[in-house]
């Protein structure tokens, strides 16, 4: 669960801090006053995006941090998978700076958002308006479905198969529709491939055949010139060598005397044999240098050969060419094995859809396992919450694989006695909604391992007894869960185990919203004022009492 939250620098926030109890925690204030809007900082903790336009000062960086408990839920596996440190007090950070760069940490260690959603998602479940208004989507409503059965094995099965089966697809269509263009064009793809094959290219023969040239063309020259070395350095009467010798003897006959001489006489040592070494070498190659018509004329033609394929393949590297010859190998390989090929694809996207398939069944039969119990504990929880006559169905369709079976999901619903259910989005009103995504977060608390649920206004459109009753639930749901429940209603802010009021602080040049836990006397006094407004009077001071003592 969430023990401390800490906002800087957030919208109307400059710095506030919570720590929420562990059963129902209730945050009430005026309109305006920043309650949804600590919603959007603790958002950034599950990874969601945001940009420069959220810092109350623009010179400084936004700071959310939560610290969570987390020993009970079993995520030493996921933080294993995503190279984390676990810690049963996890903390979570998320970095927002002036130039808009965005930073996370889990325990001290950085991640992307990707890994922040997974984990974040693992520790928070944040209802907004926003999510109230998808519960009329069908993809919304088969997740809801997937939740109630505890389907996440065999979603998780399911998306391996999916992959492979499209995977299997791809394949299957490429080469299909590889089969006739390779066939048509069989005979110069052999052609192009004999070609290539014919000439037995080999790495870095291009570069090695126009060295080899040069030299051979310029044999006469080279041979001239290292001629010439070879005499002032050997072979003449004053050749370099000789003086050098005569040097290294006479710096022998003094390197007793100082060990400075001996450093002298070592270092000229080297040069000599160094000298003897590239003397050695010229003459080897020397040697070697020789004008051979028969072989220039090959290196000729040969350069001229691999030109012509440069030009006619359009590249400029040898290596580019043995790529070529590689692809053609390729092709020619397809072509000549093209039916085998093709089988071989085909059963393998054969054997995909039937895994696919069958697997779909084993999805589709434990969701419509749950209908009838889905259906009857929402009627029930409906009843309780005002909405008597309620009738709900779940009709599935089924329906060509996607990626989450092969289900449509219509959740109908009517409110009303003789009225037949229709598809949510059509026939709910805004306090219905409410009510119906209340339902199913009360029955979906059962089937997660959540820390901690945030309920954003989800009593929109209910008011007096209904409004105690949710209440109630709320209280009954905090026993399982941690929950912090944004609420305008006082019945519902006065079953908390904790009282969070939001403000407005405009003593300075700029609002901040600021928040603070109130002391039981504070507490009945903000609750009067939701029941008779800003000055309550004593009726309305005694009601809220009254509502506090029902709740305790």
């Amino acid at each position: 669960m969430l023990k401390h939250l800490t906002i800087q620098n957030y919208a109307l926030i400059r710095q506030l801090e919570m720590m929420p109890a562990k059963g129902l925690n209730v945050i009430t204030g005026e309109t305006g006053a920043g309650k949804s809007i600590m919603l959007g900082a603790i958002g950034l903790l599950m990874g969601n995006r945001a940009d420069t336009k959220v810092l109350w000062s623009e010179n400084d960086k936004c700071i959310t941090e939560g610290t969570f408990e987390i020993g009970e839920y079993k995520l030493q596996k996921l933080f294993k998978q995503e190279d984390l440190d676990y810690d049963d007090q996890t903390v979570i950070r998320r970095e927002i700076s002036p130039q808009g760069k965005s930073r996370a940490f889990i325990n001290d260690s950085p991640v992307t958002l990707d890994v922040l959603r997974k984990i974040g998602s693992r520790l928070m479940d944040i209802h907004s308006q926003h999510e109230t208004l998808l519960l009329g989507n069908q993809e919304f409503q088969l997740n809801l479905i997937d939740l109630f059965a505890a389907n996440e094995k065999i979603l998780t099965h399911y998306s391996e198969l999916w992959r492979v089966f499209q995977t299997a697809k791809k394949n299957l269509e490429e080469i299909t529709s590889q089969a006739e263009s390779l066939r048509q064009e069989s005979d110069y793809i052999q052609f192009q491939l004999d070609e290539l094959v014919k000439m037995n290219l080999v790495e870095n023969e291009q570069e090695q055949l126009e060295t080899e040239l040069k030299v051979m063309e310029h044999a006469e020259d080279i041979k001239s010139k290292f001629h010439l070395v070879l005499e002032s350095i050997s072979r003449s009467e004053f050749a370099s060598r000789t003086s050098l010798g005569e040097a290294k003897n006479n710096l022998y006959t003094i390197s007793p005397f100082s060990v400075a001489y001996e450093n002298l006489y070592h270092r000229m040592e080297s040069l000599v044999i160094e000298l003897d070494d590239i003397v050695n070498e010229i003459e080897n190659a020397e040697e070697k240098v020789e004008f051979d018509p028969q072989r220039t004329e090959y290196n000729k033609e040969r350069l001229s050969a691999i030109y012509r394929l440069h030009k006619k393949h359009r590249v400029n590297t040898l290596a580019e060419l043995l790529t070529i010859q590689d692809e053609l190998q390729r092709k020619a390989d397809i072509t000549s094995n093209l039916d085998e090929a093709l089988t071989n694809a085909k059963n393998a996207f054969e054997s995909a859809q039937k895994n696919l398939m069958d697997h779909a069944l084993k999805l589709t039969t434990s969701r419509k396992k749950i209908f009838t119990k889905l259906t009857a504990e929402l009627k029930g929880l409906l009843k309780e919450v005002g909405i008597p006559e309620a009738k709900l169905d779940i009709v599935h369709t089924s329906i060509q694989a996607t990626s989450t079976g092969c289900d449509a999901i219509d959740i109908l619903f009517s409110a009303n006695k003789g009225i037949a259910p229709k598809p949510l989005a059509q026939v709910a009103s805004g306090g219905e909604f409410s009510r119906v995504m209340f339902c199913l977060k009360y029955v979906l608390a059962d089937k997660t391992s959540m820390p901690t649920l945030i309920l954003d206004e989800i009593d929109n459109g209910v008011s007096g007894e209904i409004a105690l009753k949710l209440g109630k639930l709320m209280q009954q749901m905090s026993e399982r869960h941690q929950l912090i429940t944004i609420t305008h209603l006082p019945q519902i802010a006065s079953k908390g185990n904790a009282h969070y009021f939001v403000f407005k602080d405009n003593s300075e040049a700029k609002t901040i919203s600021n928040i603070r836990l109130l002391k039981k006397e504070e507490r009945i006094h903000e609750i009067a004022q939701m029941i008779g407004g800003a000055s309550p009077s004593k009726v309305a001071l005694q009601s809220a009492k009254e509502l506090l003592s029902l709740s305790s």
